[in-house]
């Protein structure tokens, strides 16, 4: 799996954690896709055939486990913390963090291996660039 795809794979994995991709979800996707310098190289008509992808790859055998495990060994570790950015990115977009996309960033979270700083420091940015004035 490509890096692009992995970060991808995280994004997806987080706003279907709870069973309910919402279009506010789906559309951050495609905003980060289409603006973060580290897919600046990537294809954007595959998105959508990407994110189907790891639809079905989580429907196998291994689930959500095998998905992180595949994810972790594509990115490289300079990209990890940018892979966990990605993520809550999808998860804080809609201002109101479900339990379940709670947990599968402390999943996404492990399995990257990211320290307790990190993970703050991401979580501050990104509520802080999404918060309004209302």
């Amino acid at each position: 799996m490509p890096p692009h795809e992995a970060l991808i794979y995280l994004m997806v994995i987080t706003s279907a954690s709870d069973r309910d991709m919402t279009d506010v979800e789906l559309a951050r996707i495609g905003d980060v896709v289409r603006s973060w310098p580290v897919f600046e190289d990537f294809d954007h008509d595959r998105l959508v055939g990407v994110a189907q992808d790891c639809q079905r790859m989580l429907h196998e055998k291994d689930g959500l486990e095998g998905v992180l495990a595949r994810v972790a060994e594509a990115l490289p570790e300079r990209l990890l913390d940018t892979a966990y950015a990605a993520a809550f990115e999808v998860a804080a977009v809609d201002l109101e963090m479900r339990l379940e996309e709670v947990r599968v960033l402390q999943l996404i979270r492990r399995q990257l291996d990211l320290d307790t700083l990190t993970v703050a420091a991401i979580a501050r940015a990104a509520k802080a660039r999404l918060r309004t004035l209302t």
